[in-house]
């Protein structure tokens, strides 16, 4: 692919570039990654106009909501901009599960598989308390993972094997986090 030498490739018209909000058109904000724009949030309300601000006030917090999510499941590296083609499919996953959360929906079950895949050990603490916020608001999850922090942070745990593929299949053991290390 190449560059567009009339936007520079911010795949926009010109006239959609001179409108700028807190000094920064929408393709420097969708540059930015997500950590960036919670910060250009957080700062461009000071930096509007009454009029703007009635204007737009509303729709920064529920921008501001939405990022907050995506923050949460432990994407704030990526920019909005970023194409679907290089999400990996831990990072897929948990934009979806973004998404649910900001549904609110109650009395769903989400069945997620291996969600920690691709994130750093750092955000797996904000990645285990979105699904226990799933769960707190009346919805069941039920987490495939191998991750030793999500599996200490579970509810219940069912482990099956006592292989893989052809040589598994069994539950060995199951249990709350106590019973379950009574197990061999």
């Amino acid at each position: 692919s190449t560059v567009c030498e009339v936007c520079n490739g911010a795949r926009l018209k010109k006239e959609s570039l001179n409108f700028k909000l807190a000094d920064k058109n929408i393709a420097e904000i969708a540059n930015m990654n997500l950590g960036e724009v919670k910060k250009w949030l957080g700062e461009a309300p000071a930096l509007l106009s009454e009029r703007q601000k009635i204007i737009v006030t509303e729709l920064l917090k529920e921008i501001e909501t939405r990022v907050d999510f995506l923050i949460g499941v432990g994407l704030h590296y990526l920019t909005l901009n970023s194409p679907a083609g290089i999400l990996s499919g831990g990072e897929a996953q948990r934009i979806r599960l973004a998404t649910q959360i900001g549904s609110k929906l109650q009395n769903v079950l989400y069945i997620l598989d291996e969600p920690s895949i691709g994130l750093h050990q750092r955000d797996n603490e904000r990645l285990i308390n979105s699904l226990k916020d799933l769960r707190d608001t009346g919805n069941s999850v039920i987490v495939v993972e191998h991750d030793k922090d999500m599996m200490l942070e579970s509810d219940f745990l069912v482990e099956i094997g006592p292989g893989a593929g052809i040589h598994g299949g069994h539950i060995v053991a199951q249990g709350d986090l106590e019973t379950f290390k009574t197990y061999n």
